[in-house]
């Protein structure tokens, strides 16, 4: 008798989707069984991701384009997704503007805006216009992709003073949400990892990297920390995940 994927039926959306970890994420997901609804800043990008995971065997996937860190384009996408589904199970917030440089002069004031807004700003407005559809679901679950930038007093990261702001702020928002929503049985999901290896899903390094004591964080890792977290009973509220730093 086969078994099911885990996530078979459940429909994630995934910001920031296009690169990096957020495409590893989309992967994952698809590969547990679930309906991705994907997005990044141009819908060029986000559909080259969809066509990996298509050629995967996974034909349940959609690709959008959001800016999050552009009011309209979220609530744009919001309303595409509204149009094609009822319901979101799990939304994962990953789409942030990195930006590096520890002097405060070393960047402009449209990248501080951008940053900001993309990370911090850009997560609020993703919970708002979504937060309908996560209601009609019978397992929602908001994921988000902090940073240890986000943790009170860290220090060590090479992030601009602007991506810790936006960090912080998201951090504090995903607190607040995860008491308000606990009663309606919405789950806040918030990881706070330092610097990882972002190993491509597709390669052979993905099941052969280094995953020993004294290696770097690796992608696998933070990415089934995501999926073990969503896949408990609907009593466990995991709040967050925290990671030593090498």
């Amino acid at each position: 008798m086969s078994v099911k994927p885990a996530l078979a039926g459940s429909r994630v959306v995934i910001t920031g989707a296009a690169r990096d970890f957020g495409r590893t994420l989309a992967i994952q997901f698809a590969r547990q069984g679930a309906e991705v609804l994907l997005s990044a800043r141009t819908l060029e990008a986000a559909e080259a991701v969809a066509e990996e995971i298509r050629a995967l065997g996974h034909d349940r996937v959609r690709a959008y384009r959001c800016d999050t860190g552009d009011p309209a384009s979220v609530r744009s996408f919001a309303g595409e997704l509204r149009a094609h589904t009822d319901r979101v199970d799990v939304l994962v917030n990953n789409a942030a503007r990195y930006l590096a440089g520890e002097d405060l002069l070393s960047v402009g004031d449209e990248d501080v805006v951008d940053t900001i807004n993309s990370g911090a700003t850009g997560t609020v407005l993703m919970v708002k216009n979504l937060l309908p559809l996560l209601r009609n679901s019978p397992r929602p679950d908001i994921v988000n992709m902090v940073s240890v930038c986000g943790v009170p007093q860290n220090h060590r990261s090479e992030g601009h003073d602007a991506y810790y702001a936006a960090k912080s702020a998201q951090a504090g928002f995903s607190e607040v949400l995860s008491k308000r929503l606990r009663p309606e049985g919405v789950r806040v999901i918030s990881l706070y990892p330092p610097d990882f290896v972002n190993h491509d899903p597709l390669s052979e390094r993905w099941e052969s990297a280094d995953r020993t004591a004294d290696a770097m964080l690796t992608s696998q890792s933070v990415a089934e920390c995501v999926l073990f977290a969503v896949n408990q009973p609907r009593d466990c509220f995991i709040r967050s995940f925290h990671f030593e730093q090498v």
